[in-house]
């Protein structure tokens, strides 16, 4: 028996989980005895769990190592473990699976297309398996041979439609590379959606019927994608990409659709198939056409790995031969898209965290709106100092003005700081004496704003580069965007805040309120498919450092002074902005130094834990939906852990699931 099988059969006994806890917990108290350097990072954790999702969060945090070996993730193999647990197919799922087919009003033909160019005869036939392996039966086989030196590969397709009348195929007279190749299968296909394949992958089992279920639930859905893995030649799993939902901006930094991706046939007609002069990113450059003529709301994520993305030890495939043409030709369908879409003066380049993918640097308009930074203080003038230093000496913006909000600062040194900074013209000081009420403060302010823009700024903010503002303009200006937010570090470099994830941790026996994605990771760490190094959607993100245009600031109703006074406000006015229909969008391009709530007292405090309480749970009943589930946070992840840390069980139920239970 394999050494990992072996460690599987011992951690997931009754023996084990009943008798090894004392023996994991005192192994985990000699080890935080062993490593007091850590311990000021644990209690930081601790901290932030708390303010996210109170005490429980905090026991959650404390449990977890001593939790049974079946309920967390494991290091190393756990991507393995949890395929077994929850991605493979039972003879129940089978049956529950063709009685919800049996049911459905509408059974659309889905044609799968591949282009075939001398692929190894077990591969081809491994891929063309995959395909009869269906769950769902309703489907057609396209291939093309793109004129293959080899023989085998038109005998194989040969053979492969003599067993079965679903598979198609034409052989090419000549090499035209893979766009050339998929037009030409595509031009076999008949069905009313096209699903796209590469002659070395594999489908899942139930890919198909996960896409005839999703269109069956949303029917003018133009274009569905799904999550995907790779597999080894001896059919090992691992690297899983569980995908947010569709994010533009996202989709500009990486090609999000891919794969699997599954498109209305009648769009593919309308923008005329795959571009030739694209091949290695041809897919990319389709996907970016497709949005061009099609609302986001008929563009659908389903939350499943449908897909299994051959990786040869060898380096087979063709983007990994060619992975510097691959990466042009991705650069040049997004410049293309742009310049369509009437974007030309935005720049595409190689992201600076993780060069295989995009940056796309949107411009300032001209000229640069007024921007209205709002910061709210008491005391503390050597954070305040800082801030304004970095605001008005060492940001490049031209057009500013800032509001600072003295909540009833009593030192001599903040009053002096004060007096100092109204002699700049570029900045007001506006008094409110009584309780810390962070809402209020920006309201007031904003009620007396003279930008187009506002800028949500603490006051123990630093600037680190002066292009921050330029970045956060640039996006917010857009008018499908309400809301923009930075990415924060720590004084130690730590990351602090790259985006917030709706429902972290727990409160109260329901969901949490809201997490830090990114907390302690490396400034330099690319993150998660590149999630810390790329502009995209998210949730929410911190007040901490936040941009919205005034008009949506104002239409919004602006931040919650009455049942929001000072936790989770900025994380409510995300969710109105997105429920007003735009979108919010955290960028790693405008980086800046935060020192995390120094001024303003811990709602760990007796005197402000009832009030903190209070929040959690206004914010549960206004947003318990939002909470539990997060459009930008997959639900095979689990909320309650560290970010990207597999959810055991997942949240999304299958599909079959309700048809499980019928008798």
């Amino acid at each position: 028996m394999a050494l990992h099988q072996t460690v599987y059969k011992i951690a997931d006994s009754t023996w084990w989980q009943r008798k090894g806890s004392f023996a994991r917990t005192a192994t985990r108290l000699c080890y935080w005895l062993a490593t007091p350097h850590r311990m000021s990072r644990r209690l930081e954790l601790a901290r932030q769990r708390y303010s996210s999702g109170g005490w429980p969060a905090v026991g959650d945090l404390l449990a977890a190592p001593f939790a049974p070996p079946a309920m967390r993730p494991r290091a190393g193999f756990s991507y393995c473990k949890w395929v077994s647990s929850y991605d493979t197919l039972s003879a129940a799922d089978r049956f529950a699976i063709r009685r919800h087919i049996a049911a459905m009003p509408r059974r659309p033909l889905i044609s799968v297309v591949v282009p075939a160019y001398q692929t190894p005869a077990r591969i081809l036939r491994e891929t063309i398996e995959s395909v009869r392996g269906q769950a769902y039966p309703h489907w057609e086989l396209c291939i093309a041979d793109d004129a293959s030196p080899s023989s085998h590969v038109a005998d194989i397709l040969r053979e492969q439609a003599a067993l079965d009348s679903r598979i198609r195929w034409i052989r090419r007279e000549t090499n035209g590379g893979i766009a050339e190749a998929t037009n030409s299968a595509l031009a076999l296909a008949t069905g009313e959606f096209v699903a796209l394949l590469d002659h070395d992958d594999l489908l899942a089992e139930r890919a198909l019927y996960e896409i005839a279920a999703e269109l069956d639930r949303h029917p003018k859905t133009d274009l569905l994608f799904s999550d995907e893995d790779k597999v080894d030649e001896k059919g090992r799993r691992s690297a899983p990409y569980f995908k947010p939902e569709y994010s533009y901006d996202l989709l500009l930094g990486q090609n999000l659709i891919n794969h699997l991706a599954v498109y209305r046939r009648a769009l593919l007609e309308r923008v005329g198939g795959l571009d030739p002069s694209l091949d290695g990113s041809q897919d990319y450059d389709l996907a970016l056409r497709a949005i061009e003529v099609i609302d986001p709301g008929r563009i659908r994520h389903i939350p499943f790995v449908l897909y299994h993305w051959r990786q040869e030890s060898g380096g087979g495939s063709f983007s990994q031969r060619r992975l510097e043409a691959c990466l042009r030709n991705a650069r040049m369908a997004v410049r293309r898209h742009l310049d369509r879409t009437g974007h030309s003066a935005a720049k595409v380049s190689e992201a600076p965290l993780a060069r295989i993918w995009n940056r796309v640097e949107w411009p300032v308009p001209d000229p640069a709106p007024l921007v209205t930074v709002i910061v709210p203080t008491r005391d503390r003038a050597a954070l305040l100092r800082s801030c304004m230093d970095g605001l008005l000496r060492k940001t490049a913006y031209p057009a500013l003005e800032v509001i600072v909000v003295d909540n009833g600062s009593v030192e001599d040194d903040a009053l002096a700081l004060l007096d100092t900074l109204e002699r700049d013209e570029r900045v007001r000081i506006l008094r409110i004496d009584g309780e810390f009420n962070y809402s209020a403060l920006n309201n007031v302010a904003a009620r007396q704003a003279r930008g187009d823009i506002l800028l949500l700024l603490n006051n123990d903010i630093e600037v680190i580069a002066d292009d921050w503002l330029n970045e956060l303009v640039s996006l917010v200006v857009r008018p499908d965007i309400g809301v923009v937010g930075a990415k924060l570090l720590y004084g130690s470099g730590k990351i602090q805040h790259a985006g917030v994830r709706l429902g972290a941790g727990s409160f109260d026996g329901g969901p949490g309120i809201a997490g830090h994605i990114g907390l302690f990771r490396s400034a330099t760490d690319p993150g998660y498919f590149g999630h810390l190094g790329l502009t995209r959607d998210v949730g929410a993100v911190t007040g901490a450092c936040l941009a919205i245009r005034r008009e949506v600031y104002e239409a919004v109703g602006g931040l919650d002074d009455t049942r929001l006074k000072v936790a989770f406000n900025d994380v409510d006015l995300c969710m109105k902005v997105r429920q007003h229909g735009l979108r919010v969008v955290w960028t790693p391009n405008a980086v800046l130094y935060h020192l995390e709530s120094a001024s303003r007292p811990s709602d760990d405090r007796p005197d402000t834990r009832d009030r903190f309480h209070r929040e959690c749970r206004f914010m549960q009943a206004s947003w318990r939906g939002e909470l539990l589930n997060d459009p930008f946070y997959s639900p095979n992840f689990d909320n309650a852990a560290d970010d990207f840390a597999l959810a055991w069980p997942p949240r999304q139920r299958a599909s079959w699931e309700p048809w499980r239970k019928l008798r």
